[in-house]
């Protein structure tokens, strides 16, 4: 009956507005660095709920190349709705605050708001801790990802005892979390970072993140990689909104999410790559400390 209420609320949100979107189409970004086919599947299940349950006449699903594919399509109003990671929103507020509005973030089973950046090496290498990989090569996800660039260059210094580029032999960008991976995996690189909840056990991969995902999908074995490092703990990035969509077109998409992990727990989770409670609701002040940590080191 709760669920029955709860859509029925949702809806007439939806229909009484003057219009959800331009041409009443929602243009949903998706980040860059996992296999294109898998993040079109993972969020299939959004575009049918969105349409049937929100009204959408179409909702469509844009995978970008890269971080930053998404980040032009919602400054430039392209796109309507994408999930950043906090550095990713960081480069659209420090570029124009009043572009996108972030409305909601994920909340781990743990209850925190938070995930980290971790460091796998391969575990048949001689690599087990971070002083092993003084000289070695260490690879980056993507210049605009928070656990995958803006945390290690800010917060490993303070571990290793020196700047990242004259204690590591060598950096790179793998081209996303999930190649990054794989990059480790076959040797490109020494190491490298990518983002996991820290929640759970490790053997499968913690509850969410990058390396779940591989595990769920068959392209990642525990037992072959080695976590070397974990960073501080890091804002989960947000859901975002372009902040010209109707005031109701965003209360509608706000109501929709809030109550989807009750209602359809199987999407949630896809769309989300793993288990949590829900979502929170957030507002720009809970990534101030993204957006100066990105404006110091790597600015806009």
């Amino acid at each position: 009956m709760l669920r029955k209420s709860i859509l029925t609320a949702v809806m007439a949100v939806a229909v009484t507005g003057t219009s959800l979107a331009q041409d009443n189409v929602l243009r949903i970004g998706l980040l860059g660095g996992e296999n294109e086919a898998d993040r079109l599947r993972d969020n299939q299940c959004l575009v049918d709920l969105m349409k049937a349950e929100l009204g959408f006449s179409d909702v469509q699903l844009f995978p970008a190349a890269d971080y930053d594919g998404v980040i032009q399509g919602l400054l430039g109003g392209t796109l309507d709705y994408a999930e950043l990671g906090a550095s990713g929103y960081a480069a659209i507020h420090l570029r124009d605050p009043d572009a996108v509005e972030p409305i909601l973030t994920t909340e781990q089973t743990d209850g925190s708001t938070g995930y980290y950046s971790v460091m796998l090496a391969r575990a048949d290498s001689d690599i087990t801790s971070l002083e092993d990989m003084k000289g070695r090569s260490l690879g980056f996800a993507d210049p605009d990802s928070t656990s995958g660039y803006l945390i290690p260059l800010v917060t490993l210094p303070n571990d290793i005892g020196a700047p990242v580029e004259e204690y590591f032999g060598e950096t790179g960008f793998g081209g996303g979390h999930e190649n990054n991976v794989l990059a480790v995996l076959d040797g490109q690189f020494d190491a490298g970072v990518t983002w996991a909840s820290g929640v759970g056990e490790f053997s499968e991969g913690y509850t969410s993140g990058n390396i779940r995902s591989m595990v769920d999908k068959g392209m990642l074995d525990m037992e072959d990689v080695v976590q070397i490092w974990q960073s501080p703990l890091i804002p989960n990035g947000p859901i975002v909104v372009r902040s010209g969509l109707p005031e109701e077109t965003k209360l509608a998409i706000k109501d929709f999410l809030m109550a989807l992990p009750e209602t359809n727990y199987e999407c949630f989770r896809a769309a989300q790559s793993g288990d949590y409670n829900g979502f929170v609701e957030v507002d720009a002040s809970f990534y101030q400390p993204i957006i100066d940590a990105r404006k110091a080191t790597i600015g806009g």
